[in-house]
């Protein structure tokens, strides 16, 4: 079986990344989002093991402590964290796993993963971020302004990242993140991999 790949996804809050994804792993077999860890309450309607893998503070700091996380970081009083074994293991059984982290935890993920596929998700303008952002209608004008300032500043990060993907149009969005996705599928190390006796028998 071949192995699986990495592909970390970041993006600028309200550039669309979360429907994104979530319409790519319902649109192609065998590719999935990693579950991160979390120390945070876990809230009505979530589901341990597939919102968040939910844990305590305690257990948090173990899995550090034996270097289980590929990236981790504190979010104001709680930590967040990428699993290490988990997404060894699902790529050791073939599958493709998405990181949905943004640019510092990418930085960390690449050091250790140098064979990860980095794709960063654009807004068509700043206009339009600013109108997607204001068209939740759960956020007053001071806090869209600082979510615009800290979208700014994760944008700014966007070179660090081996493909981008402006969300203009979705449609279109969603068929480049799928065309990346296959063609990482058909490079010509992994084709080798899972179908080295088709390959043999067709040169003998």
């Amino acid at each position: 079986m071949s192995q699986g790949t990495l592909f970390i996804v970041s993006a600028p809050s309200g550039a669309g990344k979360t429907t994104l994804v979530r319409e790519l792993i319902e649109s192609l077999d065998g590719i999935q989002v990693s579950v991160s860890h979390t120390t945070r309450g876990q809230r009505r309607g979530e589901v341990d093991g597939v919102n968040y893998h939910f844990v305590t503070v305690d257990e948090f700091e173990a899995m550090i402590a034996r270097g289980e996380f590929f990236e981790y970081a504190r979010v104001f009083d709680n930590f967040y964290g990428t699993s290490r074994p988990a997404v060894e293991a699902l790529l050791e059984a073939g599958q493709d796993v998405i990181l949905e982290i943004d640019w510092q935890g990418a930085r960390q993920v690449r050091e250790q993963m140098t064979d990860a596929v980095s794709i960063f998700i654009l807004p068509p303008s700043r206009d339009e971020l600013e109108r997607r952002l204001a068209n939740r209608g759960t956020d007053e004008h001071a806090t869209i302004a600082r979510r615009m300032r800290d979208a700014v500043s994760e944008m700014s990060h966007y070179d660090e990242y081996d493909y981008l993907v402006i969300n203009d149009d979705f449609t279109t969005a969603l068929r480049e993140l799928q065309s990346l996705v296959i063609s990482r599928r058909l490079s010509l190390a992994r084709v080798k991999e899972s179908h080295g006796p088709l390959l043999d028998a067709l040169l003998s």
